[in-house]
C-alpha cells in the first residue's frame, strides 16, 4: 500500500492495527477506544482516518494540553462525550514536609506494579501537586496496590477530571546548523554537549524519537519529529530550512523549557 512508505518502518505494525480497528468500526458498527497513545501515534490515527465518511476519530487525555490521549473510533450516528473515554484521574497524597515526588519516581512505580505504559496516560507534577490519570479499567487496581512512591508512603485520590493540572508545555525557538540530520548530531548540538557523550547515551537506551527508544546514533531524523534524551529534556525539529553554501544543514528546532 502507498500509504506505507510515507513513514518509517518501525511504524507499520501500529499502522496495520489501525486499520484493524478501522475494519472493526465498519463492520460491528460500534466505537473503538484504544488504550493511550502518544501525539506521533496519535497523528498517524489522524492521517489514516483522516475526513472519512464512515469512520471518525477523536482524542481525549484528561484536558486540551496532555501528551498521551485515548482515541476513540466511532460510526457516523455516535456522539462521543468524555465518560466515554473511560479516565480516571488520581492525585497523590503523601508527606510533603518530608518528601519530593518527581515524575520518573512515579512512572517506575506504576511500571513496578506491572501496570503497562499504555494503560495510563499522562503524570502531571506541579509544586507539590502530583496526578495522574489512568485508564478506568485499571483504576481499582491501582488505587488498591500503589502505597508507595519512591520513600514515601501513598494514598490515592479520585478526581473529577475538572480538577486536572492544567500545564502546557512551552518552546524556545532556535535555528542551527548541523553537519547532518543524525540523531547524534542534532541532540549535541541542541544540547550543546559533544558528539561521543551523545553517542554513549544513544547506545545506553537514554535518547528517544517520538517517545520510542532509539539505540543507534546515525538514526536519521526528519521534520516535525520530537526527540529527548534523559537528563537533558527534550527538543523538535520543527523545521528544515535547507542547505547552506557549505552544504550544512541549517534547522529550526524548539527547545522545551
Amino acid at each position: 500500500m502507498d500509504l506505507y512508505q510515507h513513514f518509517r518502518k518501525e511504524e507499520h505494525r501500529f499502522i496495520d492495527q489501525v486499520f484493524e480497528w478501522k475494519r472493526l468500526v465498519e463492520t460491528q458498527y460500534c466505537p473503538k477506544l484504544t488504550d493511550f497513545l502518544d501525539p506521533r501515534e496519535q497523528e498517524i490515527i489522524r492521517s489514516i482516518i483522516g475526513h472519512h465518511d464512515d469512520v471518525h476519530v477523536s482524542f481525549f487525555g484528561g484536558s486540551p494540553f496532555v501528551e498521551r490521549k485515548r482515541a476513540l473510533l466511532y460510526p457516523n450516528y455516535f456522539q462521543p462525550e468524555q465518560e466515554d473515554f473511560r479516565l480516571t484521574l488520581f492525585s497523590v497524597r503523601y508527606p510533603t514536609k518530608f518528601f519530593t515526588i518527581e515524575h520518573r519516581q512515579v512512572l517506575g512505580a506504576l511500571m513496578a506494579l506491572g501496570v503497562k505504559r499504555e494503560k495510563f496516560g499522562d503524570i502531571l507534577i506541579q509544586d507539590e501537586t502530583v496526578q495522574f490519570v489512568v485508564a478506568e479499567e485499571i483504576s481499582p487496581f491501582v488505587r488498591m496496590h500503589l502505597t508507595a512512591i519512591g520513600k514515601a508512603t501513598v494514598t490515592l485520590q479520585e478526581e473529577p477530571l475538572s480538577n486536572i493540572l492544567l500545564i502546557e508545555e512551552q518552546w524556545d525557538e532556535d535555528t542551527l546548523t548541523v553537519s547532518s540530520l543524525r540523531l547524534d548530531v542534532i541532540l549535541a548540538q541542541c544540547f550543546r554537549l559533544s558528539r561521543q557523550s551523545v553517542q554513549t547515551l544513544i547506545e545506553n537506551g537514554l535518547a528517544k524519537v517520538n517517545w520510542k527508544i532509539v539505540e543507534q546514533a546515525h538514526f536519521e531524523c526528519r521534520e516535525g519529529d520530537v526527540l529527548s534524551l534523559r537528563g537533558y529534556g527534550r527538543c523538535k525539529l520543527q523545521s528544515i530550512d535547507g542547505k547552506t553554501k557549505k552544504e550544512k544543514w541549517r534547522i529550526t528546532v524548539g527547545k522545551a523549557k
